[in-house]
Formats: C-alpha cells, structure tokens, sequence
C-alpha cells in the first residue's frame, strides 16, 4: 500500500516554480516601463491652505500638509509662516519639526537642520527646499521658489 503525502506531484511544483519565475523575470522588464508611462505627480506651482486651519497655531510649532506627491511643512515663527518641502534632502525620508530645539529632525540617519532648514548635522548635503509663503485673504498661498 502506497500513502500519497504531498498535495501536488514533483511536476506540478517544478512547473510552478518555473512559472513564478518567470513571471518575476517579466515583471522585472514591465514595472519600469509602467514608470516612465505613467510617472508620479509632479510638485505643484502653488498649494492654497485656508488660514483658519492655521492661525490658531502657537509660535515654533508646525504642521504638515501636502506638497503634491511629497510632504510639506508649514512652521510659525512668531507672527510669520515659513513652509519647506519636508523632505530629507539624504535620502528622501521625512523631517518634522521639534519645536523645544526650533530644529528640523530626520530620523532615517539621525539628520539635522537649523529652524531655516539650513544642514547642520549628519548626512544630509544641501538644505531643505524652501518656499515662499504669502497671506491673500483668508488663504495662505504656498509657492515653489
């Protein structure tokens, strides 16, 4: 008497393993390719924020909003804004604003930048991206610079 243990015979697997393996192969070649097709948004010109959402923030402090595909960061300094792309300008990890060092922190390889987004400290090359901020009404109108 012969007990069958396996769910699939030693073909069915093979050819599945090949199978896999090819279709790893191909999506290898097509991702790429998708990725020029279709690329990811772009920054965009301006980005328009409704200041009642803001004017209650407190001096030195900050918040985040979106900058098109990647993060902004909005931080009061006194009774003035200031906005940066919050973006490590390492390796592309996010920064965020520590308000009791008025520092900019990215914690992918321990990164600092002054409150002007200035590197200070760690690998990160060139300072972060700033961008012009003005009040029109009752928006605030983030700018590329």
């Amino acid at each position: 008497m012969k007990l069958k243990y396996s769910l699939f015979s030693r073909r069915k697997f093979l050819n599945a393993l090949f199978g896999g393996g090819i279709l790893a192969f191909l999506s290898s070649f097509l991702y790429p390719l998708v990725r020029f097709l279709f690329p990811p948004a772009q920054e965009p010109d301006k980005v328009i924020l409704e200041y009642a959402h803001y004017k209650d923030m407190n001096p030195y402090t900050s918040r985040m909003f979106a900058w098109g595909s990647k993060p902004g960061i909005l931080v009061k300094k006194g009774n003035r804004y200031q906005a940066f792309i919050a973006v490590c300008t390492h390796l592309d990890c996010t920064v965020t604003f520590l308000p009791e060092k008025r520092k900019f922190y990215c914690a992918c390889h321990e990164g600092w930048y002054d409150e002007n987004g200035v590197n200070i400290a760690g690998p990160p090359p060139s300072p972060l991206k700033k961008l012009i901020v003005q009040m029109e009404g009752e928006n605030i109108i983030i700018r590329n610079s």
